[in-house]
């Protein structure tokens, strides 16, 4: 049974439209009501407004992502249960509206984070890159947060400072806008001030009380989201480990499995990223799928190659440190065995060819995607004939 192939899609205001979607060959989209505030209802007439412009273009819409987590849920400080109300009246009118996959992640303030966004590769490609280098520039020489410099090593602050004092304004400046303006499906943007008085509301909350949260969140929205046909999926931390002295909590097979044993429910899923856990060694993807698959409503398909320092880029999707050839097998055989199409897209891409001159949101570019898309389509197409021809 072939993955569902989808791209993400950011609403009308995306400089890729719905017909170049089409035109890559997806079949629907994810996406989200960007517009509405993060703590407010998803009212059942802006959703179907939504999902019938999609449809008109001759799409699905698939997966939500994503429905946001206020801060307030994670920190446990603010109006908790209006806020829990809040986010099941949207789930309940999402089900009622025939969306069954919810896209959500538990990342203190900052979503996804990258360091620098036009990375060029060998071939001209420009891709996203991670630098920790160049977060701990940030973090002790131009955030200036408290007892920052304890968060890394004496070469990483060597390293760091020497950066620092090389970078001109510019530069300078363009790090601090990629690192908390807030990358495309970002929750939160800040400026300097904002992101140090948003790290304060977290002060006292380490990676055990953040853990005791996200729990105490699913025990109280996976009934809504049962009652409402929806499956939550949890996206990983990226990257997968603490940043700005902010833990995270689900970077790695045992956090996951940890999630999933203390909150049963079957709408607890997991958004697989490939590239998110990829940044670890020690997370074994193709193994992963085996052991988790009944959890995965959701893939997202990508591959980062690793570099000396914690630094990372996105590499090609069927490069890299991801064994994407195994990945694909071991969801194929979870399709395979519990008789379902699981929703994928291709995630991020490089920016390639015409679109270094177009107007592009950073990871979402067309033609990287739409390269993304086929490969791993045909990937999966080589895989599924491979194993009709094995003798049962």
């Amino acid at each position: 049974m072939l993955m569902t192939q989808t791209m993400r899609w950011f609403g009308p205001a995306d400089p890729v439209t719905l017909s170049d979607i089409r035109q890559c060959g997806a079949t629907g989209v994810v996406t989200a009501l960007h517009e509405v505030p993060n703590g407010a209802v998803w009212t059942r007439d802006a959703i179907r407004a939504r999902q019938a412009a999609i449809a008109a273009a001759g799409l699905s819409w698939d997966v939500v992502e994503s429905l946001p987590v206020d801060e307030g849920i994670k920190t446990g400080r603010g109006d908790w249960n209006a806020l829990i109300d809040a986010y099941c009246a949207s789930l309940a009118n999402l089900g009622a509206c025939g969306i069954r996959v919810v896209t959500y992640n538990f990342m203190p303030l900052l979503d996804w984070t990258r360091t620098d966004l036009a990375y060029r590769l060998p071939d001209g490609a420009l891709a996203l890159r991670y630098e920790h280098v160049a977060v701990a520039a940030y973090d002790v020489h131009m955030l200036r947060r408290p007892g920052a410099a304890l968060d890394y090593d004496v070469g990483t602050l060597a390293a760091a400072a020497a950066r620092f004092d090389a970078m001109s304004p510019d530069e300078r400046h363009r790090l601090d806008r990629t690192i908390i303006a807030g990358l495309p499906g970002s929750e939160q943007h800040f400026d300097t001030d904002a992101f140090r008085a948003a790290l304060a509301t977290y002060d006292g909350v380490d990676a055990e009380q953040l853990r005791a949260n996200h729990v105490a969140f699913l025990q109280a929205v996976c009934p809504a989201a049962e009652a409402a046909g929806v499956t939550l999926v949890v996206h990983p931390d990226d990257p997968p480990f603490p940043l700005f002295g902010l833990p995270r909590v689900v970077s790695c097979e045992a956090d996951l499995a940890a999630l999933f044993a203390a909150v049963p429910s079957p709408a607890n899923g997991l958004c697989f990223c490939t590239g998110s856990l990829g940044v670890r060694p020690d997370n074994d993807l193709p193994g992963m799928v085996e052991r988790l698959g009944e959890r995965i409503g959701f893939l997202h398909l990508r591959s980062v190659e690793r570099e000396a320092d914690g630094a990372f880029h996105e590499a090609a999707h069927l490069e890299g440190n991801a064994d994407m050839v195994a990945v694909i097998a071991a969801v194929h055989r979870l399709s395979r065995t519990a008789g379902r199409s699981i929703p994928m897209r291709p995630d991020h891409g490089h920016q390639i060819l015409d679109d270094q001159g177009r107007q592009t949101n950073p990871g979402y570019s067309l033609l990287g995607r739409m390269r993304g898309l086929a490969e791993l389509r045909g990937l999966e197409r080589g895989i599924a004939a491979l194993a009709d021809a094995m003798p049962r």
